[in-house]
């Protein structure tokens, strides 16, 4: 077989089924093509894309300034590594600390890597300036969170799929309640608390949305027991919830608007939608008290910061500021909740519409049968739109940004359509 032997999806599944590991569990369709908010299968049926590969896709599909950045820079320099300097990376690291207001960025590839880069700063931040001795500091975390699979996070981990078979588990975590000052504040109440991380929204929990305060209170409480306040905005980040960052106040200063100094993160985490899912970036972000607390030697990445990575992310970033994308988020957001708050209303099969800008979800009225929301989702694909479940009865939907109204609507009527058709 050659890589151009036409194979129809059911082939294509099943080569994946036999020479690949089975730890995902894909819809049922095979894509090789995407443009804008539409992706199609490999028989040539066009889809709405309702996933945006977990929101790394928020330019849209193959986006043109972002695509030609890449093939630009790929035929010039790829990979220097950073034993030596590259012409990029120097101009990269430039924008986007002035994109996001912040003296120092440490590059990095994939959203994981970036989350543990930042766990690592956090603790020797603890150990170099805040004077904890060494080997004792810990960090906290929230219940529900989701910050990847690696052996580090999945010891902080509540979901069993993926921490259970994978002990002995990382010491110097501790796991508090999601959206709870209170417990947060118990925790921290501990002079070995090196720093608390947080999902501004946990998106793989299933959109769940903080109360209005946690954010700017759970940052308060960071500053008056000196720990570091760390934002995990992998998922959330990049313009997704009708801001630039989830962490970001309510105001109308624009796509580089920036979050006021009560509820700026000390440590940022960025990743999937900086390179508009065209290449692994991920970017972990703080000021030189925290980023200098690491020496050459101690943290890298054969391939952070490498200078396709830098062109493609500065394309990535120059597209949702130059398109509006937070704004047109924050607008087609609230459009898409009231359309489902509507459906709410006229079916017995939804419990809830929840979610900020364009990082939504729907709760099935069905728990005790979690093949419910899955078989939704067989329909709603059967009906031209793709979209993936989380924990048994949740339904996410988070379009590309660049989706517009026209767009929107009609998405909203296969979404009812295929609900009020179901039948359980």
């Amino acid at each position: 077989m050659t890589v151009d032997t036409m194979l129809n999806s059911t082939e294509l599944m099943n080569l994946e089924d036999k020479y690949g590991a089975h730890n995902y569990h894909p819809l049922p369709v095979v894509l090789s093509r995407g443009e804008g908010v539409f992706v199609w299968d490999v028989e040539g049926k066009m889809y709405y894309d309702f996933l945006s590969a977990y929101s790394a896709v928020n330019q849209g599909h193959c986006h043109p300034h972002i695509i030609n950045a890449l093939k630009e820079q790929s035929e010039k320099l790829t990979l220097t590594s950073r034993a030596f300097y590259n012409d990029m990376l120097g101009p990269y690291e430039k924008f986007i600390t002035e994109y996001f207001h912040y003296d120092k960025v440490l590059p990095m590839n994939t959203g994981v890597e970036a989350v543990e880069t930042a766990l690592k700063l956090c603790r020797k931040w603890a150990y170099v300036i805040k004077g904890i001795e060494t080997n004792k500091a810990k960090i906290v975390f929230a219940s529900g969170n989701f910050h990847g699979r690696t052996l580090a996070v999945i010891s902080a981990s509540v979901d069993p799929d993926s921490r259970v078979g994978y002990g002995p588990y990382m010491p110097g975590f501790e796991v508090v309640d999601y959206n709870n000052l209170e417990a947060l504040e118990k925790a921290l109440n501990d002079e070995n608390i090196a720093g608390f991380i947080v999902e501004p929204i946990q998106g793989e929990a299933g959109v769940i949305v903080p109360d209005e305060g946690y954010l700017k209170g759970a940052k308060a409480l960071c500053e008056k027991y000196n720990c570091l306040f760390i934002a995990d905005e992998v998922q959330t980040g990049i313009a997704r919830t009708g801001r630039l960052l989830a962490t970001c106040g309510d105001c109308d200063c624009g796509s580089r608007c920036m979050n006021t100094p009560e509820v700026k993160p000390d440590i940022l985490i960025l990743g999937k939608a900086m390179s508009g899912g065209v290449f692994p970036v991920s970017a972990v972000l703080a000021n030189d008290e925290i980023m200098l607390c690491i020496k050459p030697g101690e943290h890298g990445s054969t391939f952070g910061g490498n200078p396709l990575a830098c062109a493609v992310a500065i394309a990535a970033l120059e597209v949702v500021e130059d398109e509006n994308l937070s704004e047109n988020a924050e607008k087609m957001g609230i459009i898409f909740r009231q359309k489902m708050q509507n459906l709410v209303d006229k079916s017995d099969l939804i419990s809830l519409v929840r979610g900020k800008g364009l990082l939504n979800a729907i709760v099935i009225n069905d728990v005790e049968n979690s093949k419910t929301a899955w078989n939704i989702c067989i329909a709603l694909k059967e009906n031209g739109l793709l979209a993936k479940p989380t924990h048994g009865n949740i339904i996410r939907f988070a379009p590309p940004l660049v989706i517009n109204l026209e767009q929107l609507h009609e998405c909203c009527n296969i979404i009812e359509k295929t609900i009020l058709d179901f039948e359980l």
